[in-house]
């Protein structure tokens, strides 16, 4: 890959949600606009190179797309023999470039008014989220099938299905009413949560998909200040985020929490996240402000030996009880693993692995992985290993288990 082409593919992740929220505006179509931002990138790849990097790259991607749309709105006039342009095309041929920048309204962001747009109450919650990881993030159909731990071919059909009912319910784009958004504010928070998982298990080059999902939880915590699970979820992602630079190696590696490199530790994102979360839980705990506050008691441990796990335990006690799920179980048996000893949480990993519980899920069979290796049970350990192996989807994580596995390997023989 040539610079230019890497240059190009980091534009890509950084604007993508902007050029298509954008034209989404002006062209009142989720197909049309992703089809022209296609097409403005695969221009931009053949001309910059050779004329070089614009000034304003977004607004140049922008600018492109919006003509690519005139002439694609053209084409199907032509071939429907219809008469003068219409409304949208008379607009977009119309309205100047600076008009498709964002607007500066306090708070109002087309990414924003994307999201919400998205998550509109005649979407079910699993298109809703999936809709906005693809035209707001960009991800692959395929990428978001993973994070769902779908077949492809259903989450293809849901995002059609999605961007059907949309066009046919004529569901409008923008940021609902005050009056409204309690009501759009859980998927809201699950779409913003999953992009910030998305980029934060990405490891360094998923930085960009992190600072994306705060950006728009401060917008949302700008909106509704009074909403403990808005302060939670940005709670959460901060203190999550604040480990980035001691997550992955110099080579790479996943490093884990209990080998991390404290010092590293960005202490701004901490204080901020701590004062949040705190906040978060006088308003009213919620399940993303429980898990901020689990964020936190490992934020407050000068070293790993010295988290409290006994309290995180009881917050996972808590945090079931509000959403009772196998991760937040997976989660807990990790927890108690580290707080009662290794055989402990294994009993409540097998309990999951009987009842069929996550059975894609790579975290389930690393951890038990984990804890065999923690008791030297050398040859089962191996065996969890090589099923995490075959689950797992980021590099990181199977360069990760790769190395572990031919650690506890030598010690079959």
């Amino acid at each position: 890959m040539t610079d230019d082409q890497r240059s190009l593919e980091q534009i890509y992740r950084d604007e993508w949600g902007r050029i298509v929220a954008t034209l989404i505006r002006l062209l009142g179509s989720f197909d049309l606009a992703e089809e022209a931002a296609q097409q403005a990138f695969a221009v931009a790849l053949e001309e910059w190179p050779q004329q070089g990097t614009p000034a304003n790259p977004r607004a140049w991607l922008v600018s492109t797309a919006r003509h690519k749309a005139i002439d694609a709105l053209r084409r199907k006039q032509r071939w429907e023999d219809r008469g003068d342009p219409d409304e949208a095309m008379r607009g977009l041929a119309h309205k100047p470039d600076t008009a498709l920048e964002e607007e500066t309204l306090p708070f109002e962001d087309d990414r924003l008014r994307l999201i919400f747009t998205c998550c509109h109450p005649a979407l079910n919650t699993e298109a809703q989220v999936a809709l906005t990881l693809r035209t707001l993030c960009g991800l692959t159909t395929e990428q978001i099938a993973q994070a769902f731990l779908v077949p492809l071919a259903t989450m293809a059909q849901r995002l059609v299905r999605a961007k059907q009912k949309i066009r046919d319910a004529g569901i409008p784009y923008r940021t609902p009413q005050l009056p409204d958004l309690p009501e759009r504010l859980s998927a809201v928070l699950l779409v913003v949560y999953l992009v910030f998982n998305e980029g934060y298990n990405a490891a360094g080059e998923g930085r960009a998909l992190s600072e994306e999902a705060i950006r728009l939880g401060r917008i949302l915590f700008e909106l509704m200040p009074q909403e403990a699970e808005v302060r939670g979820l940005l709670a959460l992602m901060l203190l999550n985020e604040a480990r980035r630079a001691a997550r992955q190696s110099e080579a790479g590696d996943r490093i884990l929490l209990e080998d991390q490199d404290r010092s590293l530790w960005g202490q701004d994102r901490i204080a901020e996240g701590l004062s949040l979360a705190e906040s978060a839980l006088r308003l009213g705990p919620g399940p993303y402000s429980v898990q901020a506050a689990i964020a936190a008691v490992h934020a407050q441990a000068q070293t790993a030996s010295q988290t409290d796990w006994p309290q995180i335990v009881a917050l996972y006690d808590v945090l079931l009880r509000m959403q009772p799920s196998p991760v937040v179980e997976l989660n807990r048996a990790a927890a108690v693993a580290m707080s009662e000893g290794c055989e402990a949480g294994l009993r409540l990993l097998d309990l999951l692995v009987q009842r069929g519980e996550l059975p894609n899920y790579h975290l389930l069979p690393a951890a038990r992985a984990d804890m065999l290796r923690r008791l030297g049970r050398w040859t089962p350990a191996a065996h969890a290993y090589r099923e995490a192996l075959a689950l797992a989807t980021h590099e990181a994580d199977r360069r990760f288990l790769t190395k572990r596995l031919a650690e506890v390997e030598t010690r079959t023989y």
